[in-house]
Formats: structure tokens, C-alpha cells, sequence
């Protein structure tokens, strides 16, 4: 049976793509309700600057979804958004939406049927795809014409007193925990291969109205600090919270957290037929 306007034969294949799903993404998972709860969402002037670019808003594909920051927002603007994360934990934590369709599967092999897509993006996962795979699985499924957009944001801007203490930690304290996928987060992505007919992004950035204990949720999900509490315990999260407090004040006061963000936009030409089906993602599932 079809679901939220989505041709039964769409939702069967994504069904049986489903088995395709990497067993490693499961590195991820214990930290999927800290995702959901903390990590920023993304601003609807994005979304309306990707469906203005497309010529027609049916059908939207989110992969390495997580636990859904950008889905809801796609189907303000899309009659129907597929979400996929190799993850089924985070699949698990993402608020329900009616038109959004969230599934289990790679972002190499969503399960898609060929030429079906208006948009296919992935919003701070892509540097963690099989890249040739994954271009790949786009080439089939958007249709000629439609559009691919990767998205990514470093770190938070926040006022200075409060940033030196940020800044210093994930660029000093941090050095040599962060995975070497982060260099492409980093960069924006512009050190990504990019097989498409590129296009200006939109230049917009993300917000959040944020307390001292929502910040520190949100440090808590980078990928590199999992990486150091493992090697050194908890106390340099303790100490981070310590050196904050002393620049934020009363921690209940809310402070204004911006992430510029990048945003690499291209036109998908030709067939979706002719492209090779793609092999599954050496390490789907992970963030930063």
C-alpha cells in the first residue's frame, strides 16, 4: 500500500532496499536520542531557496537523515520526503511528520525507484557516504534536471567571551579526536568530488536560542568528543562546562548560536536509468 502520496511501487523498492542497511552503523546508534534532542534544525529559508531551484516540488529525498533536523522542513515545500539513515535507532527518534516517509537504508542504496526524485540532499553526512556510490544512486534516482544539494556547518559562532572558550576547545582540546572525514566539514565540503552541473548556493545560516545546559547537549554529540571521553573520561567535558559557566553566567540565560552554513547545489542532467546501482556505504550511520 502507498504511503503519504508516494506510488506503492516507490515504497516497496525502499522496503527492499532496506536489506542493504550496514551492520557498522550501529557505532552511532547509543547516541541517537542525544542527537535527536540536541543538534540544531535547519531554517526554512533553505528549504524555500532548494524548491525555488526545482521545477517541480514533488518528491524530496534526505539522505543520512538522522533523526529528521531538515525532513519536517523539506515537506513544507515537497508534496512527499523520503528520509533515509542506515542508523535504525536514529530512525527511531525522529518526530513523525505526515509527509514524511522515514526508512532505514544506506545512502548508496536508498531503495529508490530510477528518475523519481525533484531534490536529493544530504545535510551534514555526506563526508561520511562512499562518495562514487553514492553519486552514483543519485544519477538513478533524481530526475533529469532536478537537483542534489549537500549542506554542511562547522563550528557555532556565539558571542566572544563565550567563544574563545568554544573555539578553543574543539579546535585545541580536540585536535587529533576528530575523525579525518571532519576536514570536509571544515572546507564546506569544497575538497568533495562534485559530478554535477554546479550552481550558486544559497548563503543563509542556522540558528538557535540556546542555555548553558542545551550548548553543552549539543558539544556532547560531536563525534570527537565520544573520541576523547573514551581516552581520557569525563573530566575534560567537566572542565569544558566549568571554563563555560564562568563565560555564560546564569546558565538558564539564552544566548544566540549562529552556524553559517555550506551549501554546494547541482543540476542532475541525463537519465537516472543509465547509472550503475550503487554498493553499500563502508561507514553509513556516523556524525559529527
Amino acid at each position: 500500500m502507498a504511503a503519504l502520496g508516494v506510488p506503492s511501487t516507490l515504497t516497496d523498492a525502499i522496503s527492499t532496499g532496506m536489506a542493504s542497511v550496514s551492520h557498522s552503523s550501529e557505532h552511532f546508534s547509543d547516541r541517537a536520542t542525544q542527537y535527536a534532542r540536541h543538534r540544531p534544525t535547519y531554517p526554512s529559508a533553505l528549504v524555500q531557496e532548494l524548491a525555488d531551484l526545482v521545477s517541480d516540488r514533488r518528491f524530496a529525498w534526505d539522505a543520512g537523515c538522522g533523526s529528521g533536523q531538515l525532513s519536517p522542513a523539506l515537506a513544507t515545500r515537497f508534496r512527499s520526503v523520503v528520509a533515509t539513515d542506515a542508523s535504525p535507532e536514529q530512525i527511531r527518534e525522529a518526530a513523525p511528520h505526515p509527509r514524511v516517509d522515514y526508512r532505514c537504508a544506506s545512502a548508496e542504496r536508498s531503495g529508490l525507484p530510477d528518475g523519481c526524485v525533484d531534490l536529493a540532499v544530504a545535510a551534514q553526512a555526506a563526508h561520511w557516504f562512499d562518495l562514487d556510490a553514492y553519486h552514483a544512486e543519485v544519477k538513478r534516482v533524481v530526475r533529469p534536471g532536478g537537483l542534489i544539494a549537500l549542506i554542511s556547518y562547522g563550528v557555532p559562532v556565539v558571542e566572544q567571551a563565550v567563544a574563545d572558550v568554544v573555539e578553543y576547545f574543539y579546535h585545541r582540546r580536540l585536535e587529533g579526536y576528530w575523525p579525518p572525514e571532519r576536514r570536509h566539514v571544515e572546507d564546506g565540503y569544497r575538497s568533495l568530488p562534485f559530478p554535477f552541473e554546479e550552481i550558486p548556493g544559497p548563503d543563509l545560516r542556522m540558528s538557535a536560542s540556546w542555555t548553558l545546559p542545551e550548548l553543552m547537549g549539543y558539544v556532547r554529540t560531536w563525534s570527537a568528543v565520544r573520541a576523547l571521553e573514551a581516552a581520557e573520561g569525563k573530566a575534560p567535558i567537566d572542565e569544558l562546562r566549568q571554563e563555560l559557566a564562568e563565560a555564560w553566567g546564569p546558565p538558564a540565560d539564552r544566548r544566540l548560536i549562529e552556524w553559517p552554513l555550506a551549501v554546494r547545489v547541482g543540476r542532475v542532467r541525463g537519465s537516472g536509468r543509465d547509472a550503475v546501482t550503487a554498493a553499500p556505504s563502508r561507514s553509513p550511520g556516523r556524525r559529527v
